[in-house]
């Protein structure tokens, strides 16, 4: 086990790296961050902030040298970077574990070799492989296998000719062509494996997206108890067979006939885990800390029902939003992540609002997201 005063190292300086970095402080651990960005929010409060490239041989060699152990707060960063890492300290989650999530044909065929289902689709190399796709895939989405997050690198198609207009659009990289689903509602779950191999899962978040970005978060989801047991340990045995250690989020559709299939994974604590900063016994954030530093895992449990918002740059389009909204419900947190520019799309913060049932946190939720997002209609 690694224990307090240690060195951590987080590659990524964005909002995750950040509350990584407050729950480690408040364990009385140190943080190194290395981010290129000079205003990370990680960096910000890190103890060490490395402004360097993720691939840069002198920072990851400092990282080597006065870090305990290493993880990442997005999968996009350079796995090779990690297993450099790893033959110098403890890196968690495993470069190779991060790779597969990395790449939606890796991922979805990782997924399917763990029997677990994922919705109908086809690998997209060059804008022949549309020809010969299967027709029952239209309506579809054409996902790019790689660098896609928050509906980014995604395109709704009806036919071939709209497929390849998109594919050629996305820079004709290698995608994934998906069978758009009738859905009832989107869920993810969010578990931790220690280097041990325990496993334990928060509970089932019910999620809600605007414009391809998660918009509200609804836990307990509100689905059978059944379903949400079967989407835990899913995401528990995807962590496993892939020799997970660390937070991982697994998100799911539920379809209409009310089929359970896998959409994606991230290698990572997920934006519809942040509820457990305020309603669990137990943070994704400080467990991240826990799973990386081979601590026994904390207790999941949720202590109320909540709900998350999120809050991205359009609440700031008119000045600065009405926090008292916020802060007039006792059963509300503000949650900001010390960004410099508001921007459209941008996440800059998140509140939760606790209450008796989901149901009561929703209604209470929405009342105040509407008077920070006074421009939008549901």
């Amino acid at each position: 086990m690694i224990f307090p005063d240690a060195m951590l190292g987080m590659l990524g300086g964005g909002q995750l790296g950040r509350m990584f970095t407050l729950a480690a402080h408040s364990m009385g651990y140190r943080v190194t961050v290395l981010d290129p960005d000079p205003l990370s929010p990680a960096g910000a409060i890190a103890d060490v902030h490395l402004k360097a490239a993720y691939q840069d041989v002198e920072a990851l060699q400092q990282l080597a040298d006065t870090c305990a152990a290493v993880t990442t707060e997005f999968e996009n960063v350079p796995a090779e970077s990690l297993r450099w890492l790893a033959s110098h300290c403890a890196v968690r989650p495993a470069g190779d574990a991060v790779a597969i999530a990395q790449d939606r044909i890796r991922e979805k065929a990782f997924v399917r070799s763990c029997g677990i289902e994922v919705a109908p689709y086809a690998v997209i190399e060059k804008a022949a492989d549309l020809d010969t796709a299967d027709a029952a895939l239209f309506p579809g989405i054409l996902k790019r296998a790689r660098f896609g997050y928050d509906g980014k690198g995604q395109a709704r198609v009806a036919n071939v000719a709209e497929a390849k207009k998109a594919f050629a659009e996305m820079g004709a990289e290698s995608s994934v062509l998906e069978q758009r689903i009738a859905l009832k509602c989107e869920i993810s779950a969010v578990v931790a494996r220690g280097a041990d191999g325990s496993g334990r899962g928060f509970p089932v978040a019910e999620n809600r997206h605007r414009n391809g970005i998660l918009d509200v978060s609804i836990v307990p989801a509100r689905v059978t108890p059944e379903l949400a047991q079967r989407a835990e340990q899913w995401a528990l045995k995807i962590a496993e067979k892939l020799d997970y250690c660390g937070v991982l989020a697994v998100e799911f559709f539920v379809t209409t006939d009310g089929q359970l299939l896998v959409n994606e994974m991230a290698p990572r604590p997920h934006n519809s885990g942040h509820y457990t900063l305020d309603a669990c016994a137990t943070s994704q954030f400080e467990q991240q800390v826990r799973t990386l530093c081979g601590l026994p895992l904390g207790d999941t449990r949720l202590l109320a029902p909540v709900v998350m918002v999120n809050l991205l740059g359009e609440a700031w389009q008119h000045g600065q939003p009405q926090w008292e909204r916020v802060f007039l419900a006792p059963e509300g947190k503000l949650h900001l992540y010390g960004k410099h520019e508001a921007r459209a799309g941008r996440k800059m913060g998140h509140f939760t609002m606790l209450g008796a049932s989901a149901d009561a946190a929703l209604q209470k939720a929405l009342i105040v997201r509407s008077a920070l997002y006074p421009d939008w209609k549901d």
